[in-house]
C-alpha cells in the first residue's frame, strides 16, 4: 500500500465500493424475490384451502359470489379461455387433497386459480395480484451510484492539480529551472505548490551564485597561472624548472576539469542525443589530445551509436588521456563494437574498486594514479546517456568498458 499512488489507491477504493454495492444489491434482490415467492405461495395456499373446503358444502351462487369478492377474483366463463390458460399459462402451484385440486397459473395478463371439486370446475382470475416491484430498489441503487460517482469525480478533480504539480516537479528535476508553478489555491496542495515555488527560487539563486563563483574563480586562477607558466619558461633548463612546469600544467588541468564538471553536471545543459559514427567521436577525441595520435591503437570496425557527440568525445578523451599518461609504454588501445567500447592500457591494477575513483575531487592516492575528476566526468556523461562504465584487469592491462546497452 505504501508504494501505490494516491490516484491508484482512490480508484481501488471506489472500485471495491462499486463491487460491494452491486453485490449487496444483487443479494438483496435475490432475497426479496424469494420472500415474494414465499408470500405469494402462502396467499394462494389460503385461497386454495378456502375454495376446496367451501366447495364441499355445495355453496349457492350467492355464497360463491361472496367468496369471489372476498378474495378479489372473477369467474372465467368461456371454456376456450380456460383451455388456453391450462395449455399455455405457466403453472406456479398445485394443491391437492381429498376434497379436490387447486392449480395456480400465471400468464402475461394475470394469474388464475383453477379449482376442481366434485361438481365444480371453476377458473378464477385474480383481480388484485401483488406484482413483484423492484423499482424502489433500483431507484435506491441509482441514487447510491450517482452519489458515489459524484464523490469520485469530485475527489479526482481535487487530486488533478497534484498530478500537474508532479509533472512540474519532474520537469524541474530534468533541468527546467524556468518552470512556473501555478496557483493551486489555499488547500494542502496549494500550500505544497507554494513551498515548492519558494524552493525553486532558492535553488536558482544558489545555482546562480555557484556559477558566478566558479566563473570568477577559474578566471582569477587562469590569469596568474598563465603568467607563472610564461615566467617559468624563461628559467634555465634544470630539475626545478621541470617541477614548476609540471605543477603549472597540473593546476591548469584541474581548472579545465572543474570547468567540464560544471558544464556536465549542470541541469541547464541541453543534451542532443543523435545517431553518430564512432570513428567521428574517436577523431574528435584524438584532436583534443593534440600530438598523441601515435600513442593510440584502433582495433574496431566503424559503427553507429546514440550519443551527444560533444559530451561523448570528452568522456573518450579523458579515458584515452589517462591510459597514455599512466601506462609504462604510453600507449592505449581502443576496441569497440555495437555492444561496448574498451579502452586498454598497460599498468598496475587499481588498488580500489572503480566506485572509489569515480568520486569527485580526488584525494592523495587518486592523484598519484592520475584518477581525479576525469573518471567522475566520464561517469557523469555515461549516466546522461544511460550507459555504464565498468573496469577489469586482465593480463597486466587496465580495461575500462563503456557498456552501450541501456
Amino acid at each position: 500500500m505504501k508504494n501505490i499512488s494516491i490516484a491508484t489507491f482512490v480508484n481501488t477504493i471506489f472500485i471495491i465500493s462499486f463491487i460491494a454495492i452491486l453485490t449487496t444489491f444483487w443479494l438483496f434482490i435475490s432475497w426479496d424475490k424469494e420472500r415474494y415467492i414465499i408470500y405469494e405461495r402462502q396467499r394462494y395456499t389460503v385461497m386454495a384451502d378456502a375454495f376446496l373446503s367451501g366447495l364441499q358444502f355445495s355453496p349457492t351462487p350467492k355464497q360463491l359470489e361472496e367468496l369471489y369478492r372476498y378474495f378479489d377474483v372473477a369467474l372465467v366463463h368461456k371454456s376456450e379461455d380456460k383451455l388456453d390458460i391450462v395449455n399455455h399459462a405457466k403453472l406456479l402451484y398445485v394443491k391437492e387433497s381429498t376434497f379436490g385440486r387447486v392449480r395456480i397459473f400465471a400468464s402475461n395478463k394475470a394469474k388464475y386459480i383453477y379449482a376442481q371439486n366434485y361438481g365444480y370446475n371453476l377458473m378464477l382470475k385474480d383481480l388484485k395480484p401483488k406484482k413483484y416491484n423492484q423499482e424502489i430498489a433500483l431507484f435506491l441503487l441509482g441514487l447510491i451510484l450517482t452519489i458515489m460517482i459524484f464523490l469520485y469525480t469530485t475527489l479526482m478533480k481535487k487530486l488533478f492539480p497534484l498530478r500537474r504539480l508532479d509533472r512540474q516537479v519532474r520537469a524541474f528535476a530534468d533541468g527546467n529551472l524556468d518552470i512556473k508553478i501555478e496557483n493551486y489555491g489555499n488547500d494542502e496542495i496549494g500550500k505544497i505548490a507554494k513551498s515548492f515555488a519558494y524552493a525553486i527560487e532558492a535553488i536558482k539563486q544558489h545555482i546562480n551564485s555557484k556559477n558566478l563563483f566558479m566563473r570568477n574563480m577559474m578566471h582569477e586562477l587562469k590569469t596568474p597561472l598563465t603568467k607563472g607558466r610564461i615566467v617559468v619558461e624563461t628559467l634555465e633548463e634544470d630539475e626545478e624548472r621541470k617541477i614548476l612546469i609540471r605543477a603549472f600544467d597540473r593546476m591548469n588541468e584541474i581548472i579545465t576539469e572543474l570547468a567540464q564538471v560544471e558544464k556536465i553536471t549542470s541541469n541547464n545543459i541541453k543534451h542532443h542525443i543523435e545517431t553518430v559514427h564512432f570513428s567521428t567521436i574517436v577523431n574528435k577525441a584524438k584532436s583534443l589530445l593534440l600530438d598523441q595520435n601515435d600513442n593510440i591503437i584502433e582495433t574496431f570496425e566503424d559503427f553507429t551509436l546514440q550519443a551527444d557527440i560533444s559530451l561523448f568525445t570528452i568522456a573518450l578523451k579523458n579515458l584515452l588521456d589517462n591510459g597514455i599518461k599512466f601506462s609504462p609504454n604510453h600507449q592505449v588501445e581502443i576496441k569497440a563494437n555495437t555492444q561496448e567500447i574498451e579502452i586498454i592500457s598497460q599498468g598496475k591494477a587499481l588498488a580500489y574498486p572503480l566506485e572509489y575513483y569515480i568520486e569527485p575531487f580526488s584525494q592523495g592516492e587518486k592523484k598519484e594514479h592520475g584518477f581525479g575528476l576525469g573518471l567522475y566526468i566520464v561517469k557523469a556523461i555515461m549516466d546522461i546517456h544511460h550507459y555504464k562504465i565498468l573496469y577489469t584487469y586482465e593480463k597486466k592491462n587496465n580495461i575500462f568498458h563503456l557498456s552501450l546497452n541501456k
